[in-house]
């Protein structure tokens, strides 16, 4: 590897890593014009930065709205990169598909929000749904995207219970072993998931990823 094209990489992995969502635009944009290999791009320059940035999220050196910037930088380049890597025979092949949902009665959207972009980053395929979204369109969406993995989060107790409810109606239209549930949220813990029959769950967006990546394995 040449030594300018070692400090564009870097360069792409330190817009990434600062949250400098329009620099890391410009460089996806010099990605296509200058005819570079848009795979190699990806994954010696941004994962690098979005993969280092979740470490010091784990570590305890970044925080939420840190991690969050360094995901939405992340996601502009990879809007601007999708098309060339979808034509590229040597593409990142996505790893599956997984549907997210902040469940009925529930507004908070921000974490789920971070685990679409890490996950997106990972090489998923996401459909987000948002917030407050009535159980029906999550059944919904199961039935016209067939994921693989739907994650649902609830930030209130009041509304956890919906997690149960989808996953009963599930059962009830014979969906349910057509697809892995996550969990998520603040009053999510192990015991809820082993209560309603989750296949798993996380606290945070690094945990989230990690746990798709098992499922899949």
């Amino acid at each position: 590897m040449g030594v300018i094209m070692k400090e564009l990489y870097d360069q792409m992995r330190i817009a990434i890593l600062e949250g400098e969502e329009e620099y890391a635009v410009e460089l996806a944009q010099s990605v296509i014009e200058n005819g570079m290999d848009p795979v190699e791009a990806m994954n010696q320059g941004f994962l690098k930065g979005i993969c280092e940035a979740g470490q010091l999220y784990e570590d305890g050196e970044y925080f939420l709205p840190e991690l969050m910037c360094s995901a939405d930088a992340m996601k502009a380049a990879l809007g601007i990169l999708d098309e060339e890597l979808k034509k590229n025979p040597n593409s990142i092949k996505k790893k599956g598909i997984i549907v997210l949902a902040t469940v009925a009665g529930d507004v908070h959207d921000i974490g789920k929000t971070i685990v679409g972009a890490m996950m997106t980053a990972a090489g998923y395929k996401i459909h987000d749904l948002g917030a407050n979204v009535p159980n029906h369109d999550v059944i919904k969406a199961v039935k016209k995207f067939k994921p693989d993995i739907l994650g649902l989060s609830a930030l209130l107790t009041t509304t956890m219970e919906e997690q149960l409810n989808i996953i009963n109606q599930l059962k009830a239209e014979g969906l349910r072993n057509n697809v892995k549930i996550i969990i998520g949220g603040a009053p999510v813990n192990k015991q809820w998931c082993e209560m309603i029959a989750a296949d798993g769950y996380s606290d945070n967006a690094i945990a989230a990823v990690k746990l798709a990546d098992e499922l899949f394995a």
